[in-house]
């Protein structure tokens, strides 16, 4: 799991140009991998909670998942040896976390 998380800090730091300083990842159930970065937030995105445009920042970070979901997939599907069938990327911009949830198809 630790190489998951790295991979996972790595991936935002090139995407995004800044990675999160925290991870961890866990399976939830035999198909379900829940990945949790602290500190997620760039520093646009923090002024922007700062000026309570939380929503603003969620929808910018979607169109970003939209755009970038396929980087994360193969990469997780490398480390994990199976295959993606759903991911998400959901944020809490108040606690500056961001999830990262993939599915995979039942082994």
């Amino acid at each position: 799991m630790t190489a998951v998380a790295n991979a996972t800090v790595s991936l935002h730091k090139e995407q995004f140009g800044r990675g999160p300083t925290g991870a961890r990842a866990y399976f939830a159930g035999p198909d379900t991998l829940v990945c949790l970065l602290e500190d997620a937030l760039l520093p646009a995105e923090q002024a922007l909670v700062d000026m309570g445009e939380q929503q603003r920042v969620r929808d910018a970070r979607l169109f970003m998942q939209v755009a970038t979901a396929d980087r994360f997939t193969s990469r997780i599907e490398e480390l994990v040896g199976r295959k993606v069938h759903s991911f998400v990327s959901a944020l809490d911009p108040d606690n500056a976390i961001a999830y990262e949830i993939f599915l995979f198809e039942p082994a």
